[in-house]
């Protein structure tokens, strides 16, 4: 089937970043704040009727769609089009409105922990209630933190300066940024980010790859001077917060928004910090099939192709009907969820300049509907990709019909349902294979993800909880901030890479992300965990899909270890859970190594 390979905005807001639709809705949104603050202000805590509470939180949900919308809509926008200035403009009308809202959810919040505790348990009686009953009192129990009204205005009225207004910077001058290659006969293209980070990981041939790395590095390099001043403020500020909100340790907070606990973060490191011979045995491995006595850091992602073999390319329409084909063998409900995105072009994966690198899924709750950003070049990479990011889309698509506050799930379990759809499809992958050589391009492929779980994110918490140890005392300085990232990366990757990523700190986004410390670590966990439910799936398939949908359903209304114990029957605050997805890919690595042995003896 054929399929359009870039997006549909216009069905949202017609026009673009300008458009009068927009404006218009995001006029609406202003109103209903203004709704909102009357409800409030009227609203007497020591009423014991159910119905005030009811109405403003029926506010809030329309308020909090509207929101929602406009801004993944203009970020939708920039991150398609950088050179999209006015998308900066309509972005600082959204934030406004999320400052006013910030401050109106001070007052509701503060509210909610004023009631008295026998009347709030009163409350929770009425269904309108009981269903959201796990976030309200989330939300109760993180506002015995709060300042007073006054002092969390002051800080919400800065946020989008601060904390907002450093991410914005990032991007901006990543926006600006352009790498250099040079080919054989000598011509010079210039790269934006994401072109080059694509054809510096996925290029067949070493000296293409080389070049680029060391291009890539400098490029960073002459900008980290900005970053630097970025990251350390940004993480000061963050700091700062946290401080005010008497939490104790940096990873409060984000432990917090995860909805797990210190025990379950320290058996998943644990696990898998103890576990890695397999890893680096495949790194040995790949390095041996590519001809070299060690891999670069610009090689660990590198295809892999043997005698005549060429690595697998993809088409874009063979792609979509390739992931549609395998969503199938897992169920009929994933496998029309993802004709209908892919067909009515929720995807936006043309390979072209002034795009911004990576890939995500954004919601937009009005519609009930999502949208797919990625740069798709035809790699087995790129079909995983795109699985990954429909296996979110699907996330989603579960809860479009439940409240808001139980559709606020946590990013550890967010991850789950893509790399779940992700190793459905990885899995087709290696399965389709017709060759040796062609499985042991695919499983290189596979092994890709799990070498950036364990190793590459493992490095990113290591190194950033080296930065925050140090950030706390004081300002870090640019050839600190180097000199952490390759110490965390030595250790996450055994020592096993010839050379490092020195200024991968200012590269990697997800550090510059504003909304959520420590971004990187619910990856490894969502991966993991995901690779528990499908171990379930292979015991019994039958009828799983539902189970599964099941279980997405609750990732907004529990914390993680009850989710884990409610549909899977583990407690993944040890490390027994964990080891149990580690063994799944150990035999990958093993059948890996069996089959190159076999073909280059």
């Amino acid at each position: 089937m054929k399929y359009q390979n870039t997006w549909d905005l216009e069905s949202i807001f017609p026009g673009g970043t300008k458009s009068k639709e927009l404006q218009t809705k995001l006029q609406s949104v202003g109103e209903n704040i203004a709704d909102f603050e009357g409800l409030l202000h009227a609203w007497n805590v020591s009423s014991k009727s159910s119905e005030p509470l009811i109405r403003i939180l029926e506010k809030l949900e329309v308020i909090e769609k509207g929101l929602f919308q406009c801004g993944t809509f203009v970020q939708m926008s920039h991150d398609a089009n950088t050179k999209d200035e006015y998308a900066n403009v309509v972005m600082g009308q959204i934030m406004d409105l999320k400052s006013r809202l910030d401050n109106l959810l001070t007052i509701f919040t503060k509210k909610l922990v004023a009631m008295e505790e026998e009347l709030w348990q009163e409350l929770l009686q009425d269904p309108s209630l009981s269903e959201v009953a796990f976030a309200l009192n989330e939300i109760r129990d993180q506002g015995k933190r709060l300042l007073s009204e006054e002092e969390e205005k002051i800080i919400n009225d800065l946020n989008k300066d601060g904390l907002a207004g450093w991410g914005q910077i990032y991007d901006t001058v990543v926006s600006t940024m352009n790498i250099p290659f040079t080919d054989q006969e000598g011509n010079t293209v210039e790269y934006s980010v994401g072109q080059a980070m694509n054809r510096m990981y996925s290029d067949t041939e070493p000296k293409v790859r080389e070049q680029l790395f060391v291009n890539w590095e400098e490029a960073w390099k002459k900008n980290a001077p900005i970053f630097a001043d970025i990251i350390n403020h940004l993480s000061g500020y963050r700091i700062t917060l946290q401080k005010a909100h008497s939490r104790k340790h940096y990873l409060d907070e984000p432990l917090e928004y995860n909805r797990m606990t210190k025990e379950t973060l320290d058996a998943m490191w644990g696990a898998i910090a103890s576990n890695k011979e397999s890893f680096k045995a495949f790194l040995a491995q790949k390095a041996k099939v590519l001809g070299m006595d060690r891999l670069s850091w610009q090689d660990v992602d590198a295809p892999i192709a043997l005698s005549e073999t060429k690595p697998q390319r993809f088409t874009y329409d063979e792609a979509c009907d390739f992931v549609v084909k395998n969503f199938a063998s897992f169920g009929p409900k994933l496998e029309a969820f993802a004709k209908n995105a892919l067909e009515n072009r929720w995807v936006e994966a043309e390979d072209r300049p002034n795009k911004r690198p990576g890939g995500y899924c954004a919601s937009l709750p009005e519609d009930k509907q999502s949208r797919i950003f990625m740069t798709f070049t035809g790699s087995p990479s790129d079909v995983s990709t795109l699985a990954h990011e429909l296996g979110h889309a699907f996330h989603s698509h579960a809860l479009k019909d439940l409240p808001s506050l139980n559709r606020s799930y946590a990013m550890n379990v967010a991850e789950t349902a893509s790399t779940f759809a992700e190793t459905i499809v990885n899995n087709a992958t290696v399965n389709s294979a017709k060759t040796k050589e062609e499985k042991v391009t695919l499983l290189n492929a596979k092994m890709e993800n799990a070498i950036a779980m364990f190793m590459n994110i493992h490095a990113r918490f290591l190194f950033e909880t080296a930065f925050y140890d140090e950030r706390t005392v004081g300002i870090v300085s640019e050839k600190r901030i180097s000199e952490l990232m390759v110490k965390a990366q030595k250790e996450a990757y055994c020592d096993m890479l010839s050379n490092y990523h020195p200024h991968f700190w200012c590269s990697k986004l997800h550090f510059y992300i504003d909304s959520v410390p420590f971004y990187n670590f619910p990856y490894t966990f969502g991966f993991l965990f995901s690779l528990g439910l499908y171990a379930e799936y292979e015991k019994k398939p039958d009828g799983f899909e539902d189970k599964y949908i099941a279980l997405l359903q609750d990732t907004g209304r529990m914390k993680v270890e009850e989710l884990a114990k409610k549909h899977l029957q583990v407690d993944i605050s040890k490390e027994d859970f964990w080891l149990a997805g580690i063994r799944l890919l150990e035999k990958d690595v093993q059948e890996f190594i069996e089959l190159t042995n076999e073909l280059k003896s």
